[in-house]
């Protein structure tokens, strides 16, 4: 039976892409979700999913909506006092546009830091001291293996992935010795309606589906702090992230010229 039957998971960014299949994925193996998003009517046709998912009867009662924008403090508030009891809390919300620092857009600057930073910053003031108070929990953060290092056009996005990275292994450090267990996911491309933005071929490329059941897949195997996919994306991100800058930069350069300022 499923480690996470029995669970109730606040999920927060619910209503499309990696969170939407992630609560059904949740839900196929028994756990509870309570889903936040800012699309009530998207949450709405998501309860009705999730119920029809269900694997197996719940343990911790019925899935829940309850609307929520992180960029908002009262808003964060508002949803956090009417969530109640939970086991654990999973951070999908993401906002996103591809940018050079040669054309910046300071509005979309402005919300991707507010989604993909500060919101999460919000959340977790919130969750963590109860999940302290009651010793126990599940935290897992959605990042990107953009975050490994900086790359050309993620002006903005590519430094709150690194951010979150960082958050999630402060956050690991600060709860070693209890039953709280802190993992953050950093998938390579998913197809979702952000990626849909990119000009580019995306390697390795792979359904929100997909990237769902690894996710899932990873979160029982609490002992793993990263949960990071596909292989091949991850090995070489990881590889360019141990470049000593003379030659990482020497090789973005090379990249800029075969695809152009505007690459």
């Amino acid at each position: 039976m499923s480690q996470l039957r029995g669970k109730r998971f606040w999920l927060i960014g619910a209503s499309a892409g990696i969170g939407r299949h992630l609560a059904l994925s949740l839900a196929e193996q028994g756990a509870t979700l309570v889903v936040s998003a800012r699309n009530e009517a998207a949450l709405a046709q998501l309860l009705v999913e999730m119920e029809n998912a269900r694997g197996v009867a719940p343990l911790s009662g019925d899935h829940e909506a309850i609307p929520l924008d992180v960029s908002t403090r009262a808003s964060v508030s508002e949803a956090f006092s009417r969530v109640g009891h939970i086991d654990g809390m999973i951070y999908c919300a993401g906002a996103y546009e591809p940018m050079s620092a040669r054309q910046p857009d300071l509005d979309s600057l402005e919300t991707i830091v507010e989604v993909n930073l500060i919101g999460v910053l919000r959340i977790l003031a919130h969750c963590v001291p109860t999940l302290c108070q009651q010793n126990a929990g599940h935290v897992v953060l959605v990042g990107s293996i953009s975050g490994y290092r900086g790359l050309p056009n993620a002006w903005g996005y590519g430094a709150t992935k690194a951010a979150m990275i960082h958050l999630a292994e402060n956050l690991r450090c600060d709860l070693l010795g209890t039953d709280i267990h802190v993992q953050v996911c950093n998938p390579g491309f998913v197809s979702t309606r952000l990626t849909e933005k990119n000009a580019f071929d995306m390697p390795f490329i792979m359904s929100p589906e997909a990237a769902a059941r690894r996710i899932v897949k990873g979160m029982k195997r609490k002992h793993k702090f990263e949960i990071a996919f596909p292989w091949a994306m991850v090995t070489l991100l990881k590889c360019l992230a141990i470049l000593p800058y003379f030659f990482f930069f020497r090789l973005m350069k090379l990249i800029r010229r075969k695809f152009g300022p505007s690459s």
